[in-house]
């Protein structure tokens, strides 16, 4: 377990921060881009769990839950690079997690009546809150994916995330009484 006895350190005033290895670079480099975009994903997440309840029940609120606490497994592996035969092995996604997201997304698409046009982002707040926390997670996405061009990222983090995004879009959904609720976008309607 993490203990944080002082919250400021003054390591970063100069614009650089620390890797889980011990390792500093810049702040804007891609490795912290995208693990900073990956905690804002996980902060509208906690936004959505304030609505979750009433809009969704609490199996919402749990499945949240989970991905609130894998979403910092992931800034935990994003923010080690990786090593070979390391010391101390550090956390890291496994497939069993980003099988758990596609295993939740298979029984809530279930209940779902097939898609006949795009969703726009809406419909009880949850599911509203839902639709930003996917748009953030699918940024995290392409920031991880551009890190992963010029270092090694693990391909579970890769796949965990885009799993997240389909989870999230899907969960909207099914917290929209089932799709019944889904605000679907209707091309030219303003013309």
């Amino acid at each position: 377990m993490v203990k944080l006895t002082k919250i400021y350190t003054r390591g970063g005033d100069a614009g650089q921060t620390s890797l889980g290895d011990g390792t500093r670079v810049a702040k804007h480099s891609a490795r912290p881009t995208a693990y900073g975009t990956v905690d804002e994903a996980n902060a509208a997440i906690g936004i959505a769990r304030l609505t979750a309840v009433a809009d969704g029940g609490d199996e919402t609120d749990a499945m949240l839950a989970r991905i609130q606490n894998d979403l910092f497994d992931l800034g935990a592996d994003l923010c080690t690079p990786e090593e070979d035969n390391p010391k101390y092995p550090p956390l890291r996604i496994t497939a069993e997690q980003v099988a758990r997201l596609e295993a939740e997304i298979d029984a809530m698409n279930a209940e779902l009546a097939p898609l006949n046009s795009f969703i726009l982002p809406g419909g009880k707040p949850t599911a509203a809150h839902l639709h930003l926390a996917r748009t953030i997670a699918r940024r995290a996405e392409r920031e991880i994916t551009l890190a992963a061009t010029q270092e090694p990222i693990g391909a579970e983090v890769v796949k965990y995330m885009n799993r997240l995004s389909d989870h999230l879009f899907v969960l909207a959904r099914w917290v929209n009484d089932r799709g019944a609720t889904d605000v679907l976008w209707v091309p030219g309607a303003n013309r």
